[in-house]
């Protein structure tokens, strides 16, 4: 049966999450497929597979794609790690923690021509760059921005769709800034799931196939300043999100002895379980 989001939060809560422990064993069955959906909606090298080996190997055996892939999972991996004690500790988004995240996401992963411009992993832009509808601050005012950002974000009492319309805003009112050089959504996406955490809401997958829809609520905010249909996905998206628990404990798999399969007939059987994860 399709959960309404409002039994999802209350199940969230019934849980009584507070150490990092508590984070780890709730979202255990989820961190492989944020950090793959989060990846692949910009990359599409990124794959569940190698997303999945990173985190629960921190290596893939015989890579033969673009070593910036690599870094990106690992470094969701890092990110993911960072966080952890930063929502335990219920920290507030501040312009340092949004650097520090930044840095996480994006270490290893500028290219020549933004190294060579004095782009840096966990530094705000120093160019213009132009985004879809010319949206973005200029380099000079992108600080005082973030700043306004976080100031808005203290305080926000619990009330009805105050934590979603909050949330929404962060994300689309990040993006709308576009403070980085690179790197903009991924950490967004994370800001987003980081607000809900701390205010004791489930986090949310963004995932490859709804995309458009993403795109489309961010772009309706970016001309109109409304939150009220990026809200809509949140809430959708959190449904598809914990709707299916994907569990292991019943699955066949798992009963299966493979000792002695070799590391191309793994890699083969994977990449086809895969199929039917990348959706």
């Amino acid at each position: 049966m399709h959960e309404n989001y409002q039994d999802i939060i209350e199940k969230w809560r019934e849980k009584r999450i507070q150490t990092r422990e508590d984070y780890i064993q709730s979202l255990s069955s989820y961190s492989i497929v944020f950090a793959y959906n989060s990846g692949v909606i910009e990359n599409p090298e990124v794959t569940y597979h190698n997303t999945r080996e990173i985190f629960e190997n921190g290596k893939v055996v015989n890579f033969t794609g673009d070593l910036r892939t690599l870094y990106e999972i690992e470094n969701q991996k890092k990110c993911y790690e960072f966080i952890l004690d930063k929502i335990s500790d219920k920290a507030p988004i501040s312009r340092e923690l949004i650097l520090q995240i930044h840095k996480k996401l994006t270490q290893g992963t500028y290219d020549e021509n933004r190294w060579n411009k004095g782009e840096r992993p966990g530094t705000f832009k120093v160019h213009d760059y132009c985004v879809a509808d010319g949206q973005g601050a200029l380099p000079d005012e992108v600080p005082g921005e973030i700043d306004e950002l976080c100031e808005e974000l203290v305080d926000i009492p619990d009330k009805g769709d105050n934590i979603f319309k909050a949330a929404a805003y962060i994300h689309c009112k990040f993006e709308n800034i576009h403070p980085f050089a690179d790197g903009n959504g991924r950490v967004g996406r994370t800001l987003m799931n980081y607000f809900l955490m701390t205010h004791n809401y489930p986090p949310l997958i963004v995932y490859n196939a709804t995309k458009d829809k993403y795109y489309a609520a961010l772009g309706h905010y970016d001309k109109t300043g409304d939150v009220s249909k990026f809200v809509d996905y949140m809430k959708d998206s959190m449904e598809q999100t914990w709707e299916i628990k994907p569990t292991q404990e019943n699955k066949l798999e798992n009963l299966i002895d493979r000792s002695g399969e070799t590391d191309q007939q793994r890699d083969i059987r994977l990449d086809r379980m895969d199929l039917n994860l990348e959706r």
